[in-house]
C-alpha cells in the first residue's frame, strides 16, 4: 500500500474541540461562584483534610439556540455542554445565545453554490448572488432563482436579511435526492458542503470554491460563522473568551484528497521530436501548475522506456512500434506524476526486456503503477492509496482483448486484459473494505464525441459492480460523460501528451480533458473537469473561456445532456 505525501499537508485547523466551549462555560461559572473559591481557600490553608464547603448554590446558565443555527451545530454544542447549561426557548430568561456571528466563532459552516453538472459557466460574483437574493435582475441571469432547504433559508435570512418574494424556491429533499443531470437549470442551488454530490457542478464565488485545495474559508462569501453570546448580546463579552483556533466545521481540509486522471501519454514520434528540439520539459509548461497541485497525479504512459531508443522521427520505418528515451521520464517528474497506468497497447512494444526495464525504472523512481506488471497476478493487483483518512483503490485493464498487445501472463510482463469476473470480485471486496474504487480502461479508440456501445457496456459493467469512478484512458478524441449506479463515468479524456495535433478530421484530437476528482470523508463528492487544447504536437494548454464554452456544449450534447447545438466552428 502506498501513502504518497509529496506535498506538505496543512495541519487540521478545524479539528472539533469540546475544550473551547467548556472553557467558556467554566469562566462563566467562575464569575458566579466567588464564595465557593473563598471557602476553598480557607480550607486549603488551614487543613490537609478538606471538609465539604458551605456555599451559595450556583445557578446553571440558560442557553437559547437561535432558529438560524443548523441542526448539526446545535447538536454539537448541546453535547459539549451537557449538564453545564439549561436549554430554553424563552429569550427573556436566557443568559447565553448561539447565533450567527463572526467574532470568536465556535463553528464555521461552509455552503456551496451548485448547478447541474452539464453547466458551462464556472462562477458568479458575490454581488450578483446577493442581487438574486434581493430580487434584482441581471440580463445574463434573467429568470434565475435560488433553491435551498428551509434550514439554509433561515441561515442566510439571518445574515443577508429577508429575501425578495419570488426569488427563492424551497426544496427540503435536496440532500436526499440522487439527482440526474436534467434537474432545474434555471436555479442555483445553495447547499451545505456536506451535501455536495458528483452530479453537481460547484460554482466559484469571487474565484473561491470549497472544492478547491487552496480554499480560504475566511474570504469566501458562503462561510457562515456561529458564536456563543452573553445575555448582553456582545460577542466579545469579557465573560466569554474563546482563544483557541479549533472550530467545529462541516469542511475539514484534513479530510480532503484530490486525484487527477488523464488520457493518453505517448512520448514518441512527433511529440518526442518537439521535446528534442524545445526541451524535455516543454510539453508540460502550461499545465504543470494544475498537475502539481493535486495529491495524486495519474499518467497513462502507454510506451516503454529504453536506453537505446532511436532518435524520434515522424514516419518511422518501425511503424507503430514505440519507445521513449529514458530522459523523457523527467517530464513525468516535472508535472508531479504520482501514479502510472501501464494498461496501454504499446507497453510491450520492445519485448520482455523493454517491459522489465520500464518497470524497474518506475520502481527506482518509487512511482507506483497498475493495470499491468511483471506477470498476470501482479498486473491484476489494485493500487491502494491512503491519504487524509481516505482510502482509494485503482484498478485498470486493457479492454481490447487482443493478443497482439502482448498481455501479461503467468510468467510474462505486460498489460492485463479485462476480465469482469475478476473486476467484479475485486471491486466488491475493495468496497467492503471502505475504498473509493477507480477503474480505468484502455479500450477501443473511437473518433467520435459520443461513447460507442461497447464502451457504454463495459464502463457500465464496472459501475454496476460498485466502482465510484470509471474513466477511459484510451481515447484520442474526447468522449462524453454519464452517471450510472451512483458512479461518475467519463468514456474518454483525449490525449495528454501525443502527436495528433491537426491530425484528426476537424482537428477534434486537439482537445481533451484532465479530470480532478475530489474525495472527502471516504466518498467521491465531486469532479472538476479541466479542458485542454494542443498548440503543437507536444504541448497542451488550458482552454480559454470562449473555447471552453464551445467545447463543453459539444461534449454535453454528446452525453445526451442537451444544452445548445454548438460546433467547434461556431466561435
Amino acid at each position: 500500500m502506498y501513502s504518497l505525501g509529496k506535498k506538505n499537508r496543512r495541519k487540521n485547523f478545524y479539528r472539533l474541540s469540546n475544550f473551547i466551549v467548556l472553557v467558556l462555560i467554566s469562566s462563566l461559572l467562575l464569575s458566579c461562584s466567588q464564595s465557593i473559591e473563598q471557602d476553598n481557600e480557607v480550607l486549603i490553608t488551614t487543613s490537609h483534610t478538606l471538609a465539604a464547603p458551605t456555599s451559595t448554590p450556583v445557578s446553571i446558565p440558560k442557553l437559547m439556540i437561535g432558529k438560524e443555527v443548523p441542526k448539526d451545530i446545535a447538536e454539537y454544542v448541546i453535547s459539549a455542554l451537557e449538564g453545564q447549561v439549561q436549554l430554553t426557548e424563552d429569550e427573556e430568561t436566557a443568559s447565553l445565545f448561539i447565533r450567527a456571528g463572526t467574532q470568536n466563532p465556535v463553528a464555521n459552516w461552509i455552503y456551496a453554490l451548485a448547478v447541474p453538472f452539464p453547466t458551462v459557466m464556472d462562477g458568479i460574483s458575490e454581488q450578483k448572488l446577493r442581487a438574486i437574493w434581493t430580487g434584482k435582475v441581471y440580463d445574463d441571469l434573467s429568470g434565475t432563482l435560488l433553491k435551498m432547504d428551509e434550514e439554509t433559508l433561515r441561515v442566510f435570512t439571518a445574515i443577508w436579511g429577508k429575501p425578495a418574494e419570488n426569488s427563492i424556491l424551497i426544496d427540503n429533499e435536496i440532500s436526499d435526492t440522487e439527482y440526474e443531470v436534467d434537474f432545474d437549470q434555471q436555479a442555483l442551488y445553495l447547499i451545505p458542503f456536506g451535501d455536495i454530490k458528483p452530479q453537481w457542478k460547484i460554482l466559484k464565488i469571487n474565484e473561491q470554491s470549497p472544492i478547491q485545495k487552496e480554499f480560504d474559508p475566511f474570504s469566501y462569501p458562503l462561510t457562515v460563522s456561529f458564536n456563543i453570546q452573553s445575555f448582553s448580546g456582545e460577542e466579545d463579552d469579557a465573560n466569554f473568551p474563546i482563544q483557541s483556533s479549533s472550530i467545529f466545521t462541516n469542511r475539514d481540509s484534513s479530510k480532503l484528497t484530490d486525484i487527477m486522471l488523464t488520457g493518453v501519454t505517448a512520448l514518441v514520434r512527433g511529440t518526442a521530436l518537439v521535446m528534442e528540439q524545445k526541451g524535455v520539459l516543454y510539453p508540460g509548461e502550461d499545465i504543470r501548475s494544475q498537475t502539481r497541485a493535486v495529491d495524486f497525479m495519474h499518467v497513462n504512459n502507454e510506451v516503454p522506456f529504453t536506453i537505446d531508443c532511436p532518435y524520434p522521427e515522424l514516419n518511422s520505418k518501425k511503424g507503430l512500434v514505440f519507445c521513449s528515451d529514458t530522459r523523457y521520464y523527467d517530464l513525468l517528474e516535472d508535472i508531479g506524476t504520482d501514479i502510472i497506468e501501464v494498461s496501454g497497447d504499446h507497453f510491450s512494444d520492445y519485448g520482455v526486456e523493454g517491459a522489465f526495464y520500464t518497470l524497474n525504472l518506475y520502481d527506482q523512481k518509487k512511482t507506483p503503477y497498475y493495470g499491468g506488471g511483471r506477470n498476470a497476478e501482479g498486473a491484476r493487483q489494485p493500487l491502494l492509496l491512503e491519504h487524509n483518512g481516505n482510502k482509494i483503490a485503482m484498478l485498470g485493464c486493457n479492454g481490447k482483448n487482443n493478443k497482439y498487445y502482448a498481455p501479461a501472463d503467468e510468467n510474462t510482463p505486460g498489460a492485463i486484459l479485462c476480465d469482469f469476473d475478476w473486476l467484479e470480485s475485486d471491486i466488491a471486496q475493495l468496497k467492503s473494505e471502505g475504498y473509493v474504487v477507480i477503474v480505468t480502461f484502455q479500450h477501443v479508440e473511437y473518433y467520435s464525441y459520443e461513447a460507442q456501445p461497447i464502451l457504454v457496456e463495459d464502463f457500465g459493467h464496472a459501475a454496476a459492480a460498485g466502482a465510484d469512478i470509471v474513466s477511459g484512458s484510451q481515447s484520442h478524441q474526447a468522449h462524453g460523460f454519464a452517471f450510472q449506479n451512483g458512479a461518475f463515468i467519463h468514456y474518454g479524456l483525449g490525449n495528454l501528451f501525443f502527436d495528433q495535433y491537426k491530425y484528426c478530421a476537424g482537428s477534434v484530437c486537439d482537445y481533451g480533458f484532465m479530470d480532478r476528482h475530489i474525495i472527502y470523508e471516504g466518498r467521491h463528492i465531486n469532479t472538476e473537469i479541466i479542458p485542454i487544447r494542443f498548440i503543437d504536437m507536444a504541448r497542451p494548454r488550458l482552454m480559454t473561456l470562449e473555447e471552453k464554452e464551445v467545447f463543453l456544449d459539444i461534449i454535453f450534447n454528446a452525453s445526451n445532456w442537451a444544452i445548445e447545438d454548438y460546433s467547434l466552428e461556431k466561435k
